[in-house]
């Protein structure tokens, strides 16, 4: 385990003992959440956020089946007013049950500006109270809006169309990344590229069997603190997707060519590891350009909770990388 890592586990008093069994409601997870993470990682990145003036922030709703959600758009300010950008689509973690566009927002502040690109930022709604597939049919209206509203975003999708997000956030951008090669709305604006930081891919109850040997860690790595076998199992349960279909376990899609060229980060003590791992394969197999980090020693989401140790700051810095390789301005070491 990293050294520093294993400190800040030891300081919250969850090193070298079993979690405690996962919440039994979702309303619980969420307040949990909110303290051991969301408050955490934001008043870190405080210190870090663009002027103010570099940026504009606007939330839109966006109409979807039975409601109405919202989206958080970040536009960087240039110099030139006819100057048009790059976009990243972005969906926030926390299992499709917990979370919000609030835990990513200030870091994706700072990549509008560094990166001048304009950001989108979903707010889907939660399961338990909107199980499967409301997440995905949220987030591909959401994704169709944006191409509706370019103009607001200042954006040019021939500069980069990136989706991306964290975890379940991850699960839900490689979901659509297929559903949107195949649709014929895309047909000249295109994804460009997929961020899949740390991606559950493939429902545990449908690994295929000639995957079987290399989906290890939900069984070798099964309580680590920030994300157990027990909460991964809660999580399911709440979204209460058919394992099988592709729209929860994308590694399960018949083909995987055609798809953009994906960025992917793994930790090394993630019950989800293998996801990760075993996509990036097949995605190489499949002949789509693709690069992975791993990061050993460190568990799930490690990042969000213990954010100033050294490892968290190269998972940031990486990220950005991994855009800057997306949109073609830079290639990952």
């Amino acid at each position: 385990m990293d050294p520093e890592y294993a400190a800040g586990l030891a300081k919250a008093g969850l090193l070298g003992s079993k979690p405690p069994p996962p919440p039994s409601t979702a309303e619980e997870a969420r307040a949990g959440f909110d303290i051991a993470v969301l408050k955490v990682y934001k008043a870190f990145l405080v210190p870090q956020l663009p002027p103010s003036n570099a940026y504009t922030v606007t939330d839109h709703p966006v109409q979807v089946e039975g409601g109405e959600i919202s989206v958080r758009c970040l536009v960087p300010m240039v110099d030139d007013q006819n100057e048009t950008l790059p976009v990243l689509f972005y969906i926030h973690g926390g299992g499709w049950t917990v979370g919000s566009v609030e835990l990513d927002d200030y870091a994706l502040r700072g990549y509008c500006v560094r990166q001048k690109l304009s950001v989108v930022n979903v707010e889907y709604r939660l399961a338990p109270e909107y199980p499967f597939p409301t997440a995905v049919n949220d987030c591909y209206a959401a994704l169709k809006w944006t191409i509706f509203n370019t103009s607001l975003l200042k954006a040019n999708l021939e500069k980069g169309f990136l989706i991306g997000g964290e975890s379940a956030g991850a699960n839900l951008s490689a979901v659509l990344t297929h559903i949107a090669r195949d649709d014929s709305f895309f047909e000249g604006r295109r994804l460009t590229g997929q961020l899949l930081c740390e991606p559950n891919v493939c429902h545990y109850a449908a690994y295929p069997e000639s995957f079987k040997s290399k989906f290890l860690s939900i069984d070798e790595i099964p309580d680590m603190p920030a994300l157990s076998r027990a909460m991964i199992e809660r999580f399911y349960g709440w979204y209460n997707a058919p394992p099988s279909d592709p729209r929860i376990s994308p590694l399960l899609y018949p083909s995987h060519q055609g798809l953009p060229r994906a960025y992917i980060q793994a930790m090394g003590l993630d019950a989800l590891r293998d996801d990760a791992l075993v996509y990036a394969e097949v995605l190489h197999e499949a002949g789509v350009e693709t690069k992975l980090d791993l990061y050993p020693g460190v568990g799930h989401g490690f990042h969000y909770g213990v954010p100033d140790i050294t490892a968290a700051a190269k998972v940031r810095d990486d990220v950005e990388q991994g855009i800057r390789w997306l949109l073609k301005r830079e290639s990952p070491a």
